[in-house]
């Protein structure tokens, strides 16, 4: 099975047959095993029929007890050996189902990795969450085609054969059954594929919209809207409640003629065996070994059956994945040379010049404004910004990830243990990490954790407050250390005292560094090196807080909450 470190290949992604194809491929001594362990296996369980009718004929009606008893002998050594085979099938196809598993699991979360920032513009969180939770289980499942699905062809080839040395109408019967019901299933299960796409689609918008209710609750209660947004979900949950019924009743028809058709088929195997023993043409024994033939099938076909229903379902779930890994990041062409050096940023959209080694603050009445202009400074989407003078875009992103760091108030949360959470994959010693906890005035979250640093944390830290969630996040962004942070509204959940002190510590531990903040608090504010007034996304004003605070109305009116100033002056917000 694939090593939780090993590389998992390079994915077929031409469609959703050749993505399973290649999944059989990346293990094909496992998957030759369950192929030969299930064909052995199904054949032997077939012979146990024919030494049963050698058992009759040649020891049981002649009144031979000694070749009985030998055939009954050779009976249980044969089935001893396939309980055994069964065992080791099992055991392999569970391997290969598993390796198949976290093989898909691999790839996609690399996927995931590589899309980086661009991974929420092109696919939707629920399409992910569905992919990860459903579609890999039954891609695993749909593997099982390679094991009893492949040894249920060869036993119905073996049996079929068997019965042609008994009786020539019983072998055609079962070589024409086998199409027959084929050709019964078959359009179920092309109908059951295309109502499992529309359901699986379904799904996934509707976990996104469960993740989007969870992340926004606080906001729609103070906003009045939970309501309203409970109706839409509510709406939406019963239109896939009904998608889901149509898919069950599609997949009950399948399930249901994979039990019925089979048990049919043994039915009319065994009457023509009856009537061939009373006209005389077969022997008892044969007769025994014709129902026993007939009920070695009933498991192949069943597996046909199965089988198809599965791979029609697997299909679906790998058409999903392959959809995703086709996805591109944003094209990076960059092949000119970062700066050496500590240099300034300048974004001719905005105006905005960051000077480097400094504390800068960008006040804007529409924070969406501020945060633009910082996605664009981070190289988050399309950017004019030169970094000493070098367009952002026209340098390698990996050179701008490792030197340019964008810490957003509302990044995602691992769930494990608060030092690994905070450290993001760096080694973050213990002096280090008290220098972040004290800089972000994240002591007291600390403290408040039963095992401390090494306490776990859940997902998105919802075992915490909004003002601790934010602190921890801003003492993952500090641990990073990078020449440039960029971090947006990083006090804004925090209560005065605490956000004096963390913007007075910040300052303190980025001395020397570039870093920008998005903030209009003025406790940051004061604290800045240079303030720049943004509005309708422009510069207007530059300088220190109070300079700006005494001589520009519309930053006071901002800043200070000056409503009479606000309207003094006509400032539009």
């Amino acid at each position: 099975m694939i090593d939780a470190y090993e590389d998992p290949g390079t994915p077929d992604t031409r469609g959703g047959w050749r993505y399973l194809g290649w999944l059989v491929r990346c293990q094909p001594g496992r998957s030759v095993a369950g192929a030969l362990l299930g064909s052995v296996w199904m054949v032997l369980l077939a012979a146990q029929p024919y030494l049963m009718a050698r058992a009759v004929d040649d020891g049981l009606v002649p009144g031979r007890p000694g070749v009985l008893a030998g055939w009954c002998a050779v009976m249980f050594v044969l089935g001893s050996v396939n309980a055994w085979l069964s065992i080791m099938r099992h055991r392999t196809m569970t391997r290969v189902r598993m390796d198949a598993h976290f093989r898909t699991v691999k790839v996609v979360v690399g996927q995931v990795v590589r899309l980086g920032a661009a991974l929420s513009r092109r696919a939707e969180a629920g399409e992910v969450v569905t992919i990860g939770v459903g579609d890999v289980r039954t891609i695993a499942m749909a593997l099982t085609v390679v094991g009893p699905g492949v040894g249920s062809g060869v036993v119905y080839g073996v049996v079929a054969a068997l019965l042609l040395s008994v009786s020539a109408p019983l072998a055609a019967v079962v070589l024409l059954g086998l199409p027959v019901i084929a050709l019964v299933t078959g359009p179920l299960t092309l109908r059951l594929q295309g109502a499992e796409s529309t359901y699986r689609e379904r799904q996934g918008v509707l976990t996104a919209r469960i993740g989007d209710l969870a992340g926004g609750l606080r906001v729609l209660n103070g906003l009045g809207g939970k309501g309203l947004f409970a109706d839409a979900f509510r709406e939406d949950s019963q239109r896939l409640r009904a998608q889901g019924y149509r898919v069950g009743a599609v997949a009950s028809w399948v399930q249901a003629l994979g039990v019925g058709l089979p048990t049919l088929f043994l039915a009319v195997v065994t009457w023509l065996a009856a009537r061939l023993a009373a006209q005389g043409d077969i022997t008892v024994g044969q007769l025994v070994s014709v129902y026993g033939y007939a009920a070695v099938l009933i498991g192949p076909v069943a597996f046909f059956v199965q089988t198809a229903y599965d791979l029609n379902r697997g299909v679906v779930a790998a058409r999903r994945v392959v959809t995703l890994l086709r996805l591109e990041p944003e094209p990076d062409e960059g092949g000119l040379p970062a700066p050496n050096g500590p240099a300034e940023l300048h974004d001719p959209v905005s105006g905005v010049r960051v000077v480097p080694g400094r504390l800068t603050a960008l006040a804007a009445a529409r924070p969406a404004e501020a945060a633009a202009v910082v996605d664009r400074l981070g190289r988050f989407g399309p950017t004019d910004v030169t970094w000493g003078g070098v367009r952002l875009d026209g340098i390698p992103l990996a050179d701008v990830r490792r030197r340019i760091l964008v810490a957003d108030n509302e990044a995602d949360l691992f769930a494990g243990p608060l030092r690994e959470v905070v450290a993001a994959g760096h080694t973050a010693g213990e002096a280090a990490l008290r220098g972040a906890l004290h800089a972000a005035a994240a002591e007291d979250v600390v403290r408040g954790l039963p095992d401390g640093a090494d306490s776990s944390v859940a997902g998105q830290g919802r075992s915490l407050s909004g003002g601790q969630r934010q602190r921890v996040r801003l003492v993952r962004a500090l641990l990073a250390e990078p020449e440039v942070l960029l971090a947006v509204e990083p006090t804004s959940a925090l209560d005065a005292h605490t956000e004096a002190l963390v913007a007075a510590r910040l300052r303190e531990a980025r001395h020397g560094r570039t870093t920008v903040v998005t903030t209009t608090s003025p406790l940051v504010l004061d604290r800045a090196d240079t303030v720049l007034f943004l509005a309708e996304g422009k510069v207007v004003a530059s300088g220190p807080h109070r300079r700006l605070l005494a001589e520009e109305p519309g930053y006071r009116a901002l800043v200070a909450r000056d409503v009479e100033a606000e309207d003094a002056e006509g400032v539009v917000r």
